[in-house]
């Protein structure tokens, strides 16, 4: 009898950054244990299909500056009941039948239909455990606007910021106090898709028009001043939240800021981990990070990012509830260099959703 931990990889899905998801899949099927884990890859096509796919991480990977897409494979779904959720194969090719039972579903979908408390509700639903935050965490985490909002209540440092939303006039003087640059971006997107930084405000109705291709809520963003840090975040066994090492992101060769490119095609970034601040700094970008990740009810972990203006304040930018687990990403860098390699990193995760499920 195989008693292996069945995990589920869910990655892919309808939203925008469907080959970014992919890449992370394959960096954590590649990752984890074949002794401890029996992995289920499932993607999810662009047009929502569920599949069994071939667990191959070769596959699954950026090809020049292509990124990966789920591909074919026998339609799979869901099922809940009983004392755990099962995998059934629905491909008439192969004729309907039950995998077996998944112990937990790692869900490395990022942005909408993914990060944003779609899959998770569904996995509340059938009673399978999954890593990450849950159903409020992810969908508060996602949406920036409802984010900053639970983040000030919390007491923590957050940018001028302007909500537009979908049929109200473009009109560049009632975001004008806010000064220039802006960055315009959807209120619900991630990896830097559908954002501009706006220097001109000539400029300013063609971001609105591509950030509202995303989303029908858009935020227009003072910039701010100052380093950028990001910070990981785990579970510990108690369900606290720890910080990892901070890291620094220093853009460069022709970017102007550290947007999609920059991050995934062109290596146009270079990184300090831990970054060059007195111990002091690094504990209260630690601590915010804390605070942020209890401010949204997070659980299993998050990535956190802020600015650090020159007067030394920590301003929050973001929280990532299902951060990038490809092999540039941040956030499993970071616990590797606080002595949590990734292996190890994705244990302990599992292991925080199957002590959430009491299991």
């Amino acid at each position: 009898m195989d008693e292996r931990i069945r995990v589920a990889v869910i990655y892919g899905g309808r939203g925008s950054e469907h080959g970014v998801s992919v890449v992370s899949a394959g960096s954590v099927l590649a990752a984890l244990d074949p002794a401890r884990y029996d992995a289920v890859p499932i993607g999810i096509t662009k047009t929502g299909d569920w599949v069994l796919t071939k667990a191959d991480p070769r596959r699954l990977a950026i090809t020049g500056r292509a990124l990966p897409e789920v591909g074919t494979g026998a339609a799979v779904m869901l099922r809940g009941g009983g004392e755990a959720a099962e995998l059934v194969t629905l491909d008439p090719a192969v004729g309907a039948g039950a995998l077996g039972a998944v112990d937990v579903v790692f869900p490395v979908l990022h942005g909408p239909y993914g990060e944003d408390g779609t899959i998770q509700g569904l996995l509340e639903m059938v009673g399978a455990p999954y890593v990450g935050a849950g159903v409020f965490a992810s969908a508060a985490g996602m949406d920036k606007d409802f984010a900053n909002k639970l983040f000030a209540a919390a007491g923590m440092n957050v940018g001028p910021y302007q909500v537009l939303r979908a049929g109200a006039p473009v009109l560049a003087e009632d975001v004008a106090h806010l000064g220039l640059p802006v960055f315009v971006k959807p209120a619900r997107a991630g990896s830097s898709i559908g954002i501009t930084r706006v220097t001109r405000w000539a400029d300013y109705p063609d971001a609105v028009a591509l950030a509202f291709g995303h989303d029908s809520k858009v935020l227009v963003e003072a910039e701010i001043r100052g380093r950028e840090i990001e910070c990981g975040v785990l579970e510990d066994v108690d369900g606290r939240p720890i910080a990892s090492l901070p890291a620094e992101i220093k853009v460069l060769r022709g970017h102007d800021w550290y947007d999609f490119e920059a991050k995934y095609l062109d290596d146009a970034a270079d990184f300090d981990l831990p970054p060059d601040l007195p111990p002091e700094v690094i504990a209260r970008i630690q601590a915010a990070a804390c605070q942020a990740f209890t401010a949204i009810d997070c659980a299993g972990l998050a990535r956190v990012d802020f600015f650090l203006t020159p007067d030394g304040t920590v301003v929050i930018n973001e929280v990532n509830t299902m951060p990038g687990f490809t092999p540039i990403s941040m956030y499993p860098r970071m616990w590797a260099a606080s002595g949590v390699p990734y292996p190890q990193l994705l244990d302990r995760l599992i292991d925080a959703a199957l002590r959430r499920a009491g299991r």
